[in-house]
């Protein structure tokens, strides 16, 4: 029988190594590798993956240059897309999908600010109360002193009726959303579905249910809804079909994956880091800087990419035009040249919001404030219920180099 044991990225040659495998991130193994690249190979070379060849930058400030840097680098579809592997799953295998997040200037521009104002400050504000009701109604339907998964009673069922309030979407259909954000993102054979064909089909569903929705929307007054904004907003009321079902996607992904993981990323950071778990119940108000420091320490989406328009050097490395480059955040927030103790769980450190989480620059997430206060009310409203929330197991996380998640993380809870 082969062996199943963890390989050790230092017993490899430099050039073997591939921090694209998405089994590294299912099996928690990736740390050791991205902590090698930064300190023997910060720009690194990838000649062979299963995405093409690609460069790795997995320095904090190195990230930040590229992000900044729209002039050398793009998000393009037609030059490669946001992620790796994006021809694969968004341009190929029966699917067409553009999402804005694969476009730059002006493009980019037009259909980001016809998403913005549902996400803005205010608007996010107002949805405070309606948001806080739902959470609790969670928390106090969750049994006590009974192992429960967290991910399938609190992560994913918070975040998906938010999102379902977020496009007025039929709420006794709200669970498509969590299966549509879980098959965009993943490729067949890695637990979500078989087959290309099977994706597809699926991808289709969403495109269909979405279009009638949209043909309803057409018929009412302009409302605050994400969907009602698309419909009658300059930049996206014409929308392409393979535009439309691109923004569904990046907008399903966005506001779901990535907060349902941080949700679920801060439980299990509690349980490991006891004395902190212990200060957050001492002063609940800690709950405001504990927030960006969940997001940074759970970094729930892995990687960005862009594609080279043109020669860039980069430390000792030049990165020529049209070479693919992948931004390995989950590394970027464990720099110990930028970020003190990078992988501990601190949650008054001093400045929580330097994190490269939300990317940065004309990319940076659109929807950041949205992800932040459906985790301070999360915190809060759980702190009110329950004396101890305690992880009883070990979690079981998502094969995927793009989402890092979690698909279980068995807990019990204490109430007051």
């Amino acid at each position: 029988m082969p062996s199943t044991a963890p390989i050790d990225p230092y017993s490899l040659a430099l050039d073997e190594l591939d921090v694209s495998n998405p089994r590294l991130f299912q099996t928690d193994e990736i740390g050791p590798y991205f902590a090698r690249l930064r300190h023997e190979a910060p720009v690194h070379w990838c000649a062979r993956s299963a995405y093409g060849p690609f460069w790795s930058l997995t320095k904090f400030a190195d990230i930040q240059t590229v992000n900044a840097n729209d002039k050398f680098f793009a998000c393009s579809y037609e030059l490669g897309g946001h992620v790796l592997g994006y021809e694969k799953m968004f341009r190929q295998n029966g699917v067409d999908a553009r999402m804005f997040q694969s476009t730059d200037a002006p493009i980019h521009t037009a259909q980001r600010k016809a998403i913005a104002p549902i996400v803005a400050r205010a608007n996010v504000r107002e949805m405070e109360d309606l948001m806080r009701q739902r959470c609790g109604e969670i928390l106090d339907a969750l049994p006590e002193g009974e192992t429960f998964n967290w991910v399938e009673r609190v992560s994913i069922e918070f975040t998906t009726q938010v999102l379902a309030m977020l496009f007025d979407f039929p709420w006794a259909q709200r669970q498509l959303l969590t299966r549509w954000s879980d098959v965009a993102v993943t490729e067949p054979g890695f637990g979500i579905v078989a087959t290309w064909e099977e994706r597809r089909a699926e991808l289709e569903n969403c495109f269909r249910v979405f279009a009638e929705l949209w043909q309803e929307r057409l018929t009412r007054p302009a409302a605050s809804d994400l969907l009602s904004l698309m419909v009658h907003a300059e930049g996206t009321k014409n929308l392409r079909p393979e535009e439309f079902l691109g923004n569904l996607i990046n907008l399903i992904v966005g506001g779901n994956d990535t907060t349902r993981n941080s949700l679920t990323g801060g439980a299990l950071a509690l349980h490991r880091y006891p004395e902190q778990y212990a200060k957050l119940r001492a002063n609940p108000r800690l709950v405001e800087s504990m927030v960006p420091e969940i997001i940074r320490w759970q970094t729930p989406i892995s990687h960005m990419a862009r594609t080279a328009l043109e020669d860039f050097r980069l430390g000792e490395a030049t990165i020529h035009a049209g070479d693919r480059v992948a931004l390995w955040y989950l590394s970027g927030n464990r720099d110990a040249d930028d970020i003190d103790s990078p992988e501990e769980f601190i949650i008054d450190r001093a400045q929580p919001r330097r994190h490269l989480s939300f990317g940065f620059g004309a990319h940076h997430c659109v929807g950041y404030r949205l992800a932040e206060l459906q985790l301070q009310v999360a915190w809060e409203e759980i702190l009110k219920r329950f004396r101890h929330l305690e992880v009883v197991g070990e979690p079981q996380r998502v094969c995927s180099n793009i989402i890092h998640g979690y698909t279980a993380l068995p807990v019990r809870v204490q109430r007051w």
